[in-house]
C-alpha cells in the first residue's frame, strides 16, 4: 500500500481512527527538503506497510490541517497512535531514525 493522501474529510477515519500507527509527512511540492525525504517515507510505507499507515498532507492544499498540527516548517514527521501524538520531527531524517520514532 502507498502513502495515503490525507485531506480534511478522511483525516478521522484514516488516521484518529486508525487500528495501526500512524506515520504523516506534512510536505509542499515546493519544499527541496520534502522531495528528498519522499523516497524514504515510500520505502517505509512499502516495508512497513502490515505494521503503520503512511500519510501525506500537502499544507498548500490542506492550510487547516497544517493549522492544527501547529506546522510552521516543513518537512514535518507526525507520529499518531490512538489518535494521540506520540512523536514528531523536522526535517529530512534518515529512514532508521523515522522508523525509530514509530
Amino acid at each position: 500500500m502507498a502513502e495515503l493522501n490525507i485531506t480534511r474529510n478522511n483525516f478521522e477515519e484514516e488516521v484518529l481512527k486508525s487500528d495501526k500507527p500512524v506515520l504523516i509527512d506534512f510536505w509542499a511540492s515546493w519544499c527541496g527538503p520534502c522531495r528528498m525525504l519522499s523516497p524514504t517515507i515510500s520505502e517505509i510505507a512499502e516495508e512497513y506497510k502490515d505494521k503503520i499507515k503512511v500519510c501525506k498532507v500537502n499544507v498548500d492544499e490542506e492550510a487547516d490541517l497544517a493549522s492544527i498540527f501547529h506546522v510552521s516548517s516543513i518537512p514535518l514527521l507526525v507520529v499518531m497512535k490512538n489518535g494521540k501524538i506520540t512523536n514528531s520531527a523536522v526535517g529530512v531524517r534518515p529512514k532508521k531514525q523515522i522508523v525509530n520514532m514509530i
